[in-house]
Parts: C-alpha cells; sequence; structure tokens
C-alpha cells in the first residue's frame, strides 16, 4: 500500500508540474501575442497618422494653387499708365485718389529712371505727370471725404523720393525737382488741414 502510495504522489507531483509548466507557457505565449498586437496597433496608428499628414499637405499645396491662380485671374495683366489714365473718366470720384496715385506712382518711376539716365527732358514730361496727378488725388480725396490719410502718406512718401533724386543731382538741374517737391508739399498740407483743422476740437 505504502509502495501506491508513493507511486501516486510521485505521479500527482509529475502531474502539477507538467500543468503548471504548460500553463506558464500558454501564460507567455499569451503575453507575447499581446506584445506583437499593441506594437502592431502602434504601427498602424502611426502609418495612418502619417497618411493623413500627407493627405493634409496635399490638400493644403492645392488650395494655394487655386487660391493664386483667383488672384492671378482677378487681377489680370498689369495696366500701363496710358490705360490707368483712360480708367479715370469711368471711375466714381471715392476710388478715384487711388487711380490717380497709381500714375504717379509709376510716372515717378520713371522720372528716377531718366533722370539716372541723364535724359532730363523726358524726366521733366513725366514729373510734370507726378505732380498733376498728386494733386488731382488731392482734390479728389477732399471733394469725396475719402482716403485723405492713405493720400498724404503717399504724397509724403513721393516727396521724399523726389528729394532724394534732387540731392542726387547737379545744382543746375535741380530746378524742376525742386518746384515739383515744393508743389507736393502743399498738397500735404491741403490734406492735413482737412484731416486737422485749426481751432478744432
Amino acid at each position: 500500500m505504502l509502495g501506491v502510495r508513493d507511486s501516486s504522489r510521485r505521479f500527482g507531483a509529475a502531474a502539477s508540474g507538467a500543468n503548471a509548466q504548460h500553463l506558464w507557457r500558454a501564460l507567455m505565449a499569451r503575453l507575447k501575442g499581446r506584445a506583437l498586437s499593441g506594437r502592431g496597433s502602434r504601427d498602424g496608428r502611426l502609418r495612418i497618422w502619417f497618411g493623413c499628414r500627407r493627405r493634409r499637405g496635399a490638400c493644403i499645396v492645392g488650395l494655394m494653387l487655386v487660391s493664386g491662380a483667383a488672384v492671378w485671374a482677378a487681377s489680370g495683366p498689369e495696366l500701363t499708365v496710358e490705360e490707368l489714365k483712360a480708367k479715370l473718366s469711368a471711375t466714381s470720384i471715392g476710388d478715384r485718389p487711388h487711380l490717380c496715385l497709381q500714375i504717379a506712382e509709376r510716372r515717378l518711376t520713371e522720372t528716377d529712371t531718366d533722370y539716372a539716365a541723364a535724359d532730363y527732358e523726358k524726366g521733366q514730361t513725366a514729373l510734370i505727370d507726378v505732380v498733376a496727378f498728386t494733386e488731382l488725388a488731392r482734390d479728389y480725396s477732399l471733394q469725396s471725404h475719402k482716403h485723405q490719410k492713405q493720400t498724404e502718406i503717399a504724397v509724403r512718401g513721393m516727396t521724399r523720393k523726389l528729394t532724394d533724386l534732387m540731392h542726387s543731382l547737379p545744382h543746375d538741374d535741380q530746378t524742376a525737382v525742386r518746384d515739383a517737391i515744393t508743389r507736393l508739399q502743399r498738397v500735404r498740407d491741403d490734406l492735413l488741414l482737412a484731416m486737422f483743422p485749426k481751432g478744432g476740437k
């Protein structure tokens, strides 16, 4: 009997050891499976995230291209000075100051170019337009009570450029530019007086 019991205990211990070993292997396999599953899902999430960023970047680039094309189509080719002058009569009074300033600034660029090339006669012709359209911008601004500040700022900038141009010229060739500066300063004074009348609160 004692031998049978010992044999049973040995068998039971062996069986328990086998079961424990089997359970341990099963547990490790399960944990390994979870780890692999977690890693796979993380990689999947990364792939999804990068894919979304790529698609988002493509959408942004597409929108920028479409917007740029729309702006270009709306603006169209730049008008010449003569075309700008032709538009003036069909433009409302309130929008004329801006158009006159465009013409004056374009002609100022031509004035600077002509004087730099020592073509003073052509430069003086362009300078006449600078003064004339600056004064028109003032007149339309005062008449419509619009864009007075913007006009004053633009005239101030043109006066500064003309002053720089005058200082670059020989003394005998400064007269026309100096006269233009004087008239532009008068334009500024008129605009400033309209915005800040003397005796006004």
